[in-house]
C-alpha cells in the first residue's frame, strides 16, 4: 500500500492507506470484512464501492483508512481469507496535488529571521507566488511570471557570481547540460527562465516535469513527486538584501542548482530511483532515504579527473567556498547523518560517479521492509505496484520485447561490420 502520512506532530505515528477488495460472493460479506477493521482498532475515513478495474461482472470495496505498517500488513493477511482480492492503490495525479499542497515551512509566512521578515512588499510578493502554487493543478500549464525589476537583479548577481565558480567547481554533467537552459529558456543573468518552459525542456531530455510549490514539503511528499519524475519547484526570488544568502530553496537555487543535472538522464534517474524507494516505506525508511537525498542530489560530491566536483544543488548554488571532511558516500552510513539547512554541513560525501552512486542506493533501497516492489510506467506516466505473479508476468514480457529489440540490433551491426 503507498502510504500518505500525515504531516501534524499528533498524528505522526498513523498513515492514511487506500485497500481496495471485491467480496465473495455470499450473504454478509461486507459486514465480515469491515468488522476485521474495527476489530483491529482501524479507523476508517471514506468507504464506497465502485465497478471493478478487474472483473466487468464484479463490484469492488475502495476504503479509506488510518494505519500504521503494522496494522496495514495484519489487516491485509485477515482479508485474504475473506475476500477474493485485496490490493493497493499507487498514488495518482490527485495525489500529487495533495502532496503539493502540504506546506510546512517558507510558503507565505516568514520567520521572524528570515531577510524579508520585515519587508511587507516582499511579503506580499511572496503571499503572490504561494497562491499561484497552492491553485496549480497537475497537468495544467505552469502560469508565466513578470518578474519585478529588484528580482530580476537579484537573480543577476547570484546567476554572474556563480558563473564565475562553476568552470573549476561543478561536475561535467553539469557543464554540458547549463547552456541547454540558456539555448531553450532563454536562462540569461537579464532574464529568469519561466518554470513552464523548464519543464517543457526537462520533459523532452529526461521525462522529468516541474510542479510549482510554495514552500518546504515533507520528506514523503517530496520523494513520492520524484517517483512520478515531478519536481517540485519554487517560483520565487530570495530577499534582495542578501543576494548571496537564502534561507530556503528559492528560484535561484532551483533552476541554477537542480535542473541543468535534472536533464542528465543517468542523474534524474538516479533522483526518480530514490522517490520510488519512498514509496510505501516507514516514516524511519522515508527519513532515511531523504537524508541520502539531502547528501547526495542536495550538497553530493563526485571525482572527476582526479578533481573533486560538486553535482549537489545546495552548493551549485551557493557562493561560499567550503573547508570540509569528505569521506565515501555509502548510504547505509549516510542516512544517520544529521541533515542542516541553515548553514554548512559537517561532512560532505563523495562519489566516484552517479553511476556508483545509483548502484549503491538500489542496493540499499532492497533493504528497506515493505509489502510490494513498485516500478514507474512511462507510457501511462503512472507507478505500477508488483504484488503478484500477474502484475510480474507483464514486466518480464515487456523486458523480453526490450531485449528482442536490442538483440535484432545487435545481428544488424554483427552483420555490417562482417561478424
Amino acid at each position: 500500500c503507498l502510504l500518505e502520512l500525515t504531516t501534524e506532530k499528533n498524528t505522526s505515528e498513523k498513515g492514511r492507506a487506500t485497500i481496495i477488495f471485491s467480496l465473495k460472493n455470499e450473504v454478509g460479506g461486507l459486514v465480515k470484512a469491515l468488522k476485521l477493521f474495527q476489530e483491529n482498532h482501524v479507523n476508517l475515513v471514506h468507504i464506497e464501492s465502485r465497478k471493478s478495474k478487474r472483473q466487468n461482472s464484479e463490484f469492488e470495496i475502495f476504503v479509506d483508512c488510518d494505519s500504521n505498517s503494522g496494522q496495514l500488513n495484519e489487516i491485509i493477511q485477515l482479508l485474504r481469507n475473506h475476500v477474493n482480492v485485496v490490493d493497493m492503490e499507487p498514488p495518482d495525479n490527485s495525489y500529487l496535488d495533495k502532496c503539493a499542497n502540504r506546506v510546512l515551512m517558507y510558503g507565505s509566512e516568514l520567520d521572524a529571521d528570515h531577510p524579508g521578515f520585515k519587508d511587507n512588499v516582499y511579503r506580499k510578493r511572496r503571499k503572490f507566488f504561494a497562491d499561484l502554487a497552492m491553485s496549480y493543478k497537475h497537468g495544467d500549464p505552469i502560469p508565466s511570471i513578470e518578474f519585478t525589476e529588484e528580482e530580476v537583479k537579484t537573480w543577476g548577481v547570484v546567476y554572474r557570481e556563480l558563473n564565475k565558480l562553476y568552470p573549476t567547481h561543478a561536475c561535467r554533467e553539469y557543464l554540458k547540460n547549463l547552456p541547454l537552459l540558456s539555448k531553450y529558456c532563454e536562462c540569461r543573468e537579464d532574464n529568469i527562465p519561466q518554470l513552464e518552459d523548464v519543464s517543457r525542456f526537462l520533459k523532452e531530455r529526461t521525462g522529468f516535469t516541474i510542479r510549482p510549490v510554495a514552500g518546504y514539503l515533507s520528506p514523503r511528499d517530496f520523494l513520492a513527486g520524484l517517483a512520478f519524475r515531478v519536481f517540485h519547484c519554487t517560483q520565487y526570488v530570495r530577499h534582495s538584501s542578501d543576494p548571496l544568502y537564502t534561507p530556503e530553496p528559492d528560484t535561484c537555487h532551483e533552476l541554477l542548482g537542480h535542473v541543468p543535472l535534472l536533464a542528465e538522464p543517468s542523474f534524474a534517474q538516479f533522483s526518480q530511483e530514490i522517490g520510488l524507494a519512498s514509496l510505501g516505506a516507514s516514516d524511519e525508511s522515508v527519513q532515511k532515504l531523504a537524508t541520502c537525498y539531502f547528501f547526495t542530489v542536495e550538497f553530493g560530491l563526485c571525482k572527476q579527473e582526479g578533481q573533486l566536483r560538486a553535482y549537489g544543488a545546495g552548493l551549485l548554488s551557493s557562493i561560499s567556498e567550503l573547508k570540509v571532511k569528505i569521506i565515501p558516500f555509502d548510504p547505509k552510513i549516510t542516512c544517520n547523518q544529521e541533515c542542516i539547512i541553515t548553514t554548512f554541513q559537517d561532512v560532505y560525501f563523495v562519489s566516484n560517479s552517479f553511476e556508483e552512486a545509483k548502484v549503491k542506493m538500489r542496493e540499499f533501497a532492497k533493504t528497506i521492509k515493505r509489502p510490494f516492489s513498485v516500478r514507474y510506467n512511462p507510457y501511462t506516466q503512472s507507478v505500477d505496484v508488483l504484488k503478484d505473479t500477474t502484475s510480474i508476468n507483464s514486466v518480464v514480457e515487456e523486458l523480453r520485447h526490450e531485449l528482442d529489440i536490442v538483440g535484432d540490433a545487435l545481428n544488424r551491426l554483427n552483420k555490417q561490420l562482417g561478424v
